[in-house]
């Protein structure tokens, strides 16, 4: 009786749990993308903090104003920002991106190149 309460139980909770980083809804992403449009870097890593949200993990899934965080921070004039998210993304992430960085901020491309060397 006790082994198929606890089993139970397991598996009740198993089921029910959703990890904080995945559970990532519409205001999250809203507020992520207005601390990146008023260049407000101390307040996006708080938030993220926070949240126990990594830019990593969340980079794929955010468009601001239909552009990856990367180009809307260079976009609005976000250098702080900008400078931010080039040093906690991958190579990768940022050689993907270098054309468009390199077309709306030259600061930012700047700091990207470096980056990438």
């Amino acid at each position: 009786m006790k082994t198929t309460l606890l089993t139970s139980l397991v598996l009740a909770t198993a089921f029910s749990y959703t990890p904080q980083s995945m559970a990532f809804d519409e205001n999250m992403s809203l507020r992520i993308c207005e601390y990146v449009a008023i260049n407000d870097k101390k307040r996006l890593r708080k938030y993220l903090k926070s949240n126990n949200i990594t830019i990593r993990s969340i980079f794929d899934n955010i468009q601001c104003n239909g552009e990856n965080l990367l180009t809307f921070s260079a976009t609005s004039n976000a250098l702080d920002v900008g400078e931010y998210l080039i040093g906690k993304l991958p190579v990768k992430t940022v050689n993907d991106n270098l054309a468009v960085i390199k077309k709306n901020s030259a600061h930012l491309a700047k700091v990207a190149n470096d980056r990438i060397k």
